[in-house]
Parts: structure tokens; C-alpha cells; sequence
């Protein structure tokens, strides 16, 4: 690829005089530009923006740039001592292996549609960087390589905070097949179709060259979604099962400002009978930005502020990230430097001093299992003084991000305690830092049995077994609402499904219908949190009117009413190993009309979505398979859906109030009605089954359950399944077959607390004659209402458990 980095004398030049004026640097900010002794800020330098004809072509989405053809040095060009030492800037690469790279170009036969290459804040399919004739999407490939991004640029491949150098092919011709590149350095990929898409012969190239590292190629065979996914999950590990209260509603704020914000924003979200699980202290709780301290003037009593959030069946989250402040008189530190826990510079001599949110830090060695495991303990109760069993862990700025370096990173050749360099490693930090996270969270209580939660925004192949990951410092503006699906299903391509975008976006003010729009998108998103950088105003569901307050409310109330099925989804994916969060053709990989769909999505296989990312939308275009019928949610009214093809688009209502989501016909879909103010709260409360017959008066679901907390689904195997089928043609309303795993577990403790109260029959064609509950040896007539005008038939208080086994015949 190439840099040309002009004069070397003259870039030193323009770097060391221009850039700062002979300005004392007395520190950076997280965009890395300087900060000076006299309070004033280095200013960002303006990037050369494209003519007006070539931002025209941009628009059309051709020839945004120069294939890799063009991208290619003659040999007699080459720069043979750039090979050996890179400038960066003020940074230099010493390089002192030279030059290194490994790469692979793979085929797709018979394959125009490929997906993954995570995180890019573009398109979930991606596009062709690589063309004939120049004809080509984006002019760069999409790079791979950890990076802290200050208010990052849409439609583009440049590298994020997090990548899975995963990419997955989906034809008719040769089904579901995958490529998994496993090399964890600065990553370069190319995608080109040859011949033109469409025509006889379609094949798609990806070319990968890796900075370092070997070939480590696994091949995934499909031939569908879900044996391709189950083959990943085999290679890399399945999605780690997470605490309930981690699915519902997160309040975050860069800052919440003292103990006395925390409690007054709490109260006002029990005023309002608001939903909502977790708050969320950012840096500023700490002292002197310490990580595991508390600001004893702010935050002067931790353990009595999370037990009182306990106490009402909340629980807190404080960040913690991997830099650590270099203060002789700060003990993890102390004992970090004592045990020669860091890394290191290029010579190995002296642990790395980088600037971060502290000033002057060092960062800890995670590719190294003592520094793991040192940092695991960290988390010990006697040793993170202030912290409760209430209190879980955001991992942050773990790219790693260093202000002060080359593109806010690290310098490639610093040194981990084995002596490798930064480059071979560098994608794997941020995932091995939330592993180690989440091990601390585990060991700190007895038993080692109670599950964690860890927020990280960097990651790689394998971070599903660990937590959640968001998209980072999005912002207050409708196109970031707009990209939030395209890339959480990028995400969910490369097997991360517990993933989020803060809602009502991290940078920027938002007004009361982006906000709206936000909060009803974020509810069917599996990581639900809202975020707030500290020049915004205060955004909390009722700083917008009454009137809004009520749609946020009612949009959260929805996500925790499904917290049942969403818990249980979670489940089918860690044993499956089938996103979370499905692009439709996850669900349907025959129907090539839906292959590059990213505007709406599945999730599991029953819930479709379809958020509304613009203002003034009154009206939305959702295209449904028409090899299942669909209800609306709110009017649980079978949809009107004509035509010849395997798909039709359909233009329905989706003023203010409404986000546009269907029921799969053929599903059955458990909720919990009763509003309460979390999901501990709930824990108790009965179901309410939502069945949604089929083309053939068919359906079936699944209820996953167990303590909601502990490990003791895997250790003990307590745990209860329930799979309800329907078949009206066949005489069975509804029936219920229970799986638990083990003779003592939760069926002997729990059916009397996991009652189904209800029971709603969408499409019921004519009113039955009777229907009739069989248990064991009993027979009861059951009640019932049935409306004819919208087929939906409810039975009301059957005084039935989902852990023991029924049928209601007809």
C-alpha cells in the first residue's frame, strides 16, 4: 500500500515546529491532539476533502477511489528504507524484524453477497473495494486494527475499536460458507467481484494481508446459517449466558456527578414507575482517576449507595479501564511496578509511559496469564474497597487507546513480558482484558458461582464468552441511529450478540423525537443502554416533557414485558451458536431478495423488527418472507400480505407511538405483563403466552428458565426448559412438554412460581366448542373469549406451571 511520506527532514520539520509552535505539551486529549501549559488545545488539522465532481461520484457509489491495482508500487519505486523504519507523525516504527507480512486471497464461487469483516460503521454486507475498470464501492480495504476513533466518519471501511477477521459467504447456488482469519495484527482485506455482478459466473475475492503473524486459516462448510454458526461456535466458544438483570435498561451518564445525582435520578425512575436495572458511574467516581478508588468527596459512601440500589433490586456499574496511573503512592500501581506487570518499551528495559485519562500511565501485560490472573483479584472484595456484589464492571478505552500515540494507539514495537511485540498482539488486548475482567468478577465471591457482567468496547474473535460490547462514541444525529443496525448485525455476523448502540447517541444534544426513535430501537437490541457524553445535556426519560416521557416508558416497558423470551434466546445461542440478532438471511438463506437487507432484522427466529431512523416518519416499508405469515405486536392482527414472489413489501403506519414489529406466524412467544420497576422484581410474576398460528394453524416456542443469577444451570444443571406446541388441526390448542436437567433441580423448587396466567391465540379461524385442560389424571373445561372480528381467542387463568406437562385439547 501506498504512503508517501514525503521528505523525511521536512515531515520532522513541519511535525516538531509547525504542528506545536514551541508550545509546552502538558498533555493530550482522547483525540490525541495536545494540550498546553498556557490552557489552550492543538487544533486538528484540516483533511483535503474531494472535488465537487468526485464527492458527486461518491453519492452514486461508484468509483470512490483506486482499486488495489492501482494501490500497488512498482518495484523500482518501492521505498526500501521505509521497509525498515516507518514514520508516524512524531511516532517512528524501529521495526527492528523488518518488514513482515502474511496474506491469502480466498474465492467465493458462485457468491456476490459477503457479510462480517466487524466493526466497520457501514453497510452489514460488505462492499467491493476492488473492481474492474476502476468500478468499485470504497477506495480503501477494510482495515482491521484496534483503534480508539474520535467521533468516527459513517460509510467507511477505516478500523474501529473492535474486528473479527470473519467473512461469510451467502449464495442460492452454494449456500452458507465462511472463511475465519485468524491473525490478531494489523489486518488489510480486500473485496472484489469478478466478473460484474450478475452476470454468468459471479464469484467474490477477498484478499487478506496481515501485517505479522502466520497462515491460520479455518475453513466453515455450512452448508446453512445455523451449521455454519454452530462450526464457529465450536472454534472459537459459545455465547456466554448473562445475568437477566444485564437485559434490561441501563441509565449511564459521563458523569453522574456525586452520590446525592445518583439518588435523585434513581427516586425520579420510581417516581415514574420507569423500568430500569442498572445505573452507571463513569471516571469521575474515582480519585484522581484511580481505578477501584472512590472521590471521597463525591462518592464518600460506595457500599451504602449500592446497597440501597439493591435494595430496591438495582445493581451499579463503574468503569474500569486498563490504564493505570503512574503514582508511586497509588498501590495498584505500586504493586503493578513491584511485580513487573507492564509492558514494556522497544528495548525491554522500561515499563511504557503513555498518556491516558490519568495523565502519565503504564499498562498492564494481559497477553500474560500472571498479569491476568494478578488482575483478577483486583476485583476481591477486601481489596477493591467500596464494592459490594452489586457492583459490575465497564472495561473501556481497552484498544488500547494511548492519547499520546501514534493514531491513539500504542507503538506497534513496545515489548510484552515474553519479549513479543505490540504488533503481534494488538488486536487480542482488549478481549483479553475483559476476559480477565470477568474472571475477577467470578472469583471474587464464594463458590465462584455467580455470573458477570463486563461491558468492553474493544474485541476480537471469542469475546462472546466474556460480556457485552457496544458500538462506542456514537453520536446525537438521525444517520447514527440509521448505521446502529447495519452494524450491531455486522457484529452479530461475526458471533458477538450481546451487543448495543447507546441510545440517544454518545456526542451532541438530542431532541425528543430522535430520542423517541432511539429508545424504541434500542428496546429490541440485545445490550439496551443510554449514554451520555459530559457536554450534553442531561437526557434521563423525563428531561424531555411528559408527553415523551410516556413513549420512553412504554417503549422500555415492552422490552422488559419480553424479557422471557429475550432470556431465552440468549440461551438457544449459546447452545447453538445462531446470533442473537439475525439478519434476515440468517432465517431465511432461499429467499435472495433478503440478502442485503440491513434496514430490518430477526430477533432470534420470531421478533422482526423495522426501526424508524428519520424524522417525520409516519409511515415505514417493511418486506416480509412470505413463507410465514406475520401479526403486528400492538394489534396482534394477522398482516395482509399478497403476492407471487417470495418476498412482498408492505408500506405501514409508524407515526410516534409506533415502531413497526411483527410475530412469525407459526411462534409462540412467552411475556411477563405485570409492570415493575427491574427484572429482580419480576422474577416471580406469570406468563403470558402469545401464540401466532401458521399457514397450517400451527406453532411452537420455547420457555428457557432457571435462577437467573449463578452458574447453577451448568454446575448443577438446574434448569427447566418448556416447549409449547400448537395444532389446531389436530385438535391441541396448546401443549406443553418440560425438559429439566436434573431430578432435583428447579421442577421440585420452582413450578408454582412459574405460572402461566394467560394464554393469547392470534389467527384462530372459528370459535371452538370447548377446550378442555388434560393433566395427569384430570380433565377441567377451560374459560375463554374469543373475538371473531380479530380471531384472537385468550384464555384466561388456566392455573397452569410451565415446568409441569399439559395439554389443552379442543
Amino acid at each position: 500500500f501506498d504512503v508517501d511520506l514525503g521528505d523525511e527532514d521536512e515531515v520532522e520539520e513541519v511535525e516538531e515546529v509547525d504542528r506545536h509552535g514551541g508550545k509546552e505539551i502538558v498533555g493530550y486529549w482522547e483525540d490525541g491532539l495536545a494540550i498546553y501549559a498556557d490552557g489552550s488545545r492543538e487544533e486538528a488539522r484540516e483533511v483535503e476533502t474531494p472535488s465537487e465532481e468526485n464527492a458527486e461520484d461518491d453519492e452514486l457509489g461508484v468509483d470512490k477511489g483506486e482499486g488495489r491495482e492501482q494501490r500497488r508500487l512498482d518495484e523500482e519505486d518501492f521505498d526500501t528504507d521505509g521497509m525498515w523504519e516507518e514514520k508516524f507523525g512524531d511516532h517512528s516504527d524501529s521495526k527492528p524484524f523488518g518488514p513482515m507480512s502474511v496474506g491469502m486471497e480466498l474465492t467465493f464461487p458462485a457468491s456476490n453477497h459477503l457479510f462480517g469483516l466487524p466493526e466497520h460503521a457501514s453497510s452489514t454486507q460488505l462492499k467491493t473495494t476492488v473492481g474492474s475498470d476502476g468500478h468499485h464501492y470504497y477506495k480503501e480495504p477494510y482495515r482491521l486494527y484496534n483503534l480508539d476513533v474520535f467521533e468516527y466518519e459513517l460509510d467507511e471501511t477505516m478500523a474501529l475499536y473492535g474486528h473479527i477477521p470473519l467473512v461469510i459467504s451467502q449464495s442460492m447456488t452454494t449456500g452458507t460458507a465462511g472463511a475465519f482469519w485468524f491473525n490478531p495484527t494489523e489486518t488489510f482485506v480486500d473485496i472484489e467481484e469478478t466478473p460484474a455482478a450478475g452476470s454468468e459466473g459471479v464469484a467474490s475475492k477477498t484478499h487478506f494481508m496481515s501485517e505479522s503473524g502466520i497462515v491460520d486459516l479455518f475453513l466453515l462448510p455450512g452448508p446453512d446459517p445455523a451449521a455454519l454458526y454452530g462450526q464457529y461456535a465450536r472454534l472459537t466458544g459459545r455465547l456466554a449466558l448473562p445475568p437477566m438483570f444485564s437485559l434490561g435498561y441501563h441509565q449511564c451518564r459521563w458523569n453522574y456527578r456525586d452520590e446525592a445525582d445518583v439518588y435523585a435520578v434513581h427516586a425520579k425512575f420510581e417516581e415514574l414507575d420507569y423500568p430500569y436495572d442498572v445505573l452507571w458511574l463513569d471516571i469521575e467516581h474515582t480519585d484522581g482517576k484511580r481505578y477501584f478508588t472512590w472521590d471521597p468527596k463525591t462518592f464518600p459512601h460506595p457500599e451504602d449507595m449500592q446497597k440501597k440500589l439493591g435494595g430496591d433490586g438495582r445493581r451499579m456499574v463503574t468503569i474500569i479501564d486498563p490504564h493505570i496511573k503512574r503514582d508511586n503512592n497509588y498501590y495498584i500501581h505500586k504493586e503493578a511496578t513491584a511485580l513487573g506487570l507492564y509492558i514494556k518499551d522497544k528495548k525491554g528495559d522500561k515499563d511504557y509511559d503513555g498518556w491516558c485519562w490519568p495523565g502519565s500511565s503504564s499498562y498492564l501485560d494481559f497477553t500474560t496469564e500472571k498479569v491476568r490472573d494478578w488482575w483478577a483479584d483486583q476485583f476481591q472484595y477486601g481489596k477493591y474497597k467500596g464494592s459490594t456484589p452489586e457492583l459490575f464492571t465497564w472495561n473501556d478505552m481497552n484498544e488500547p487507546s494511548v492519547f499520546n500515540g501514534p493514531e491513539v494507539s500504542m507503538q506497534k514495537d513496545l515489548l510484552n513480558l515474553n519479549k513479543s511485540e505490540h504488533r503481534e498482539w494488538h488486536n487480542l488486548y482488549g478481549m483479553l482484558f475483559q476476559r480477565s475482567t470477568a474472571e475477577g468478577l467470578i472469583k471474587r465471591n464464594e463458590g465462584h458461582n455467580v455470573r458477570p457482567f463486563v461491558l468492553s468496547r474493544s474485541f476480537f474473535a471469542g469475546s462472546q464468552r466474556y460480556g457485552a460490547i457496544w458500538t462506542g462514541d456514537n453520536e446525537a444525529k438521525w444517520s447514527h441511529l440509521e448505521i446502529a443496525a447495519p452494524m450491531l448485525l455486522g457484529l452479530n455476523v461475526g458471533a458477538l450478540s450481546f451487543v448495543g448502540a447507546d441510545v440517544g447517541g454518545f456526542f451532541g444534544n438530542t431532541d425528543a423525537e430522535l430520542m423517541t426513535r432511539w429508545m424504541q430501537a434500542g428496546a429490541y437490541q440485545p445490550f439496551f443502554r443510554g449514554h451520555a457524553h459530559h457536554d450534553a445535556k442531561r437526557r434521563e426519560p423525563w428531561m424531555f416533557g411528559d408527553e415523551t416521557m410516556v413513549r420512553l416508558r412504554r417503549a422500555a416497558m415492552a422490552r422488559y414485558a419480553l424479557l422471557p423470551f429475550w432470556y431465552t434466546v440468549f440461551w438457544q445461542a449459546g447452545v447453538s451458536g445462531m446470533p442473537v440478532m439475525r439478519t434476515m438471511w440468517m432465517q431465511y438463506p432461499k429467499i435472495p431478495e433478503l440478502y442485503s437487507v440491513d434496514d430490518q432484522y430477526l430477533i432470534g427466529s420470531d421478533l422482526l423488527i423495522k426501526p424508524v431512523t428519520s424524522a417525520g416518519t409516519t409511515t415505514s416499508t417493511v418486506q416480509f418472507p412470505l413463507s410465514d405469515c406475520w401479526y403486528d405486536v400492538d394489534t396482534m392482527q394477522r398482516m395482509n400480505l399478497k403476492g407471487g414472489a417470495k418476498t412482498v413489501s408492505i408500506t405501514v403506519s409508524s407515526d410516534i407511538d409506533k415502531i413497526p414489529v411483527y410475530q412469525r406466524g407459526g411462534s409462540i412467544i412467552p411475556r411477563k405483563l405485570r409492570l415493575r420497576r427491574s427484572s429482580h422484581l419480576m422474577m416471580n410474576d406469570p406468563y403470558t403466552l402469545y401464540v401466532a398460528l401458521g399457514h397450517d394453524f400451527k406453532a411452537e416456542g420455547t420457555l428457557y428458565m432457571d435462577d437467573e443469577t449463578t452458574f447453577d444451570h451448568e454446575k448443577r444443571q438446574d434448569f427447566g426448559v418448556a416447549t409449547f406446541s400448537s395444532s389446531w388441526g389436530d385438535k391441541i390448542a396448546i401443549r406443553n412438554s418440560v425438559h429439566v436437567g436434573s431430578d432435583d433441580a428447579i421442577n421440585a423448587k420452582a413450578a408454582s412460581a412459574r405460572i402461566v396466567e394467560r394464554i393469547v391465540v392470534m389467527g384462530v379461524p372459528v370459535e371452538p366448542r370447548e377446550i378442555s385442560l388434560k393433566s395427569a389424571d384430570k380433565a377441567t373445561s377451560m374459560e375463554f373469549q374469543y373475538d371473531a372480528s380479530t380471531k384472537i381467542l385468550v384464555i384466561r387463568k388456566p392455573g397452569v406451571s410451565a415446568l409441569e406437562e399439559w395439554t389443552m385439547e379442543l
